[in-house]
């Protein structure tokens, strides 16, 4: 993976909670600017996962991957369904933001910030619904902590966006205090990778 945090922060997040080892190969832009690395990678991107023999590439696909390997899809094929349809909806919000930050922060960083709440309240209605604590029924799933990983950012980006949705703000608190992310979100390794390539945060 690259240096970052970027889309594979949520993976590792993943990985953490569910009390599994990994270990990374850190890329950093000149090297991947060579191109050597990028011509073996099917798509020509990066994250790569490799488990034994298997490779993945994209970040949702990994997600999914890891999340029927550890019991993070739901309880049946419905909830598996409404669990893809939340992690889409989390994947809308990521494009904007990624958009914004790479192709339009200077200009673009007050205005997305007064949207910002359009997208979240939608979330918030989800959690304030479900009484499970989760975006779908009573157990974490992969969207959650893809969902964890986006309000962490953006509380970043806007300190305060969470003031007005007390559902999202114990959500983030609450997964953030399980054990093993709480020990991730705590680690040198986390604290010290930027949360994107070009620095804009």
């Amino acid at each position: 993976m690259f240096v970052l945090a970027g889309r594979g922060e949520t993976i590792r997040v993943l990985l953490a909670d569910q009390g599994q080892e990994w270990k990374e190969i850190d890329v950093t832009f000149d090297m991947w600017k060579k191109g050597d690395l990028k011509a073996t990678c099917v798509f020509g991107q990066l994250p790569k996962f490799e488990d034994g023999g298997f490779t993945l590439y994209q970040s949702n696909a990994i997600l999914r991957y890891l999340a029927r390997a550890h019991g993070l899809y739901g309880k049946d094929d419905k909830q598996a369904a409404l669990i893809d349809m939340m992690n889409d909806s989390c994947e809308d919000i990521r494009s904007k933001y990624i958009r914004m930050i790479y192709q339009d922060y200077e200009n673009g960083k007050a205005k997305y910030i007064e949207n910002l709440p359009a997208d979240l309240s939608k979330f918030e209605k989800i959690l304030a619904d479900n009484k499970g604590g989760f975006l779908v029924g009573g157990q974490i799933s992969f969207a959650d902590y893809n969902l964890l990983d986006l309000l962490l950012n953006h509380q970043v980006l806007s300190p305060g966006c969470l003031d007005s949705f007390p559902a999202l703000k114990s959500y983030v608190a609450r997964l953030s205090a399980r054990p093993k992310i709480k020990a991730f979100l705590e680690s040198d390794a986390h604290k010290s990778r930027p949360i994107n390539g070009n620095g804009k945060q």
